[in-house]
């Protein structure tokens, strides 16, 4: 499995690139979303990869973040219907904060606003990864349309973990303001999930 590349960016054009690591050159099939944090032809880049084997063909897709690798591993493992290059679309479409949100919401009106997602393939997203995402992804989208600062982001991420790991955002919240009283300001995310951990253990 090739989980990442890093070598010389030699092409990019919207819908896939071209990197050369150790003198092979790789084409890599992104969404809009990587193209756009895509350093200019002739510097270093890291894609997070994904390897599509099919019958005729072994097809390399590439992402700028994890978030972006792992939603797209979300839609093709999860989701009747959608293959490789609708996953791309959606990526293209939506980031995936705003997509998380979308489907933990049951938003199946901006969702089947993406190119190639009509009206029925939305509502099959919504049912087939609401579980998957859950109250993290409405509570992260509807934190992203508000500007936090850094202590409130710190808290935010870490309240974002705990969700994770199964907590009620109510709880986890509580949870965490509780460790950061106990703990000071200067806590880290880690700290605070680590305290928090002890606490509602």
């Amino acid at each position: 499995m090739i989980t990442f590349l890093h070598g010389k960016l030699v092409e990019a054009l919207p819908t896939q690139v071209v990197v050369e690591v150790n003198g092979v050159g790789y084409e890599v099939l992104i969404p809009l979303s990587s193209f756009d944090k895509l350093p200019q032809p002739g510097h270093d880049v890291k894609l997070l990869t994904q390897l599509i084997v099919r019958e005729d063909a072994h097809v390399l897709y590439g992402f700028a973040s994890a978030a972006e690798r792992d939603l797209f591993r979300l839609l093709i493992n999860n989701v009747s219907g959608i293959g490789p290059k609708t996953a791309l679309n959606i990526l293209s479409g939506m980031n995936a904060v705003a997509f998380r949100g979308a489907v933990a919401t049951g938003d199946v009106k901006s969702l089947s606003q993406i190119s190639g997602v009509g009206k029925k393939t939305a509502e099959r997203i919504v049912v087939e990864l609401r579980d998957k995402v859950g109250a993290a992804g409405a509570w992260e989208a509807s934190s992203a349309q508000r500007a936090l600062s850094p202590a409130d982001q710190k808290i935010n991420d870490a309240v974002l973990a705990l969700m994770a790991l199964g907590f009620k955002q109510i709880d986890a919240h509580d949870t965490v303001r509780a460790a950061q009283a106990a703990l000071g300001a200067q806590a880290t995310i880690e700290e605070l999930v680590r305290a928090s951990l002890k606490k509602g253990a």
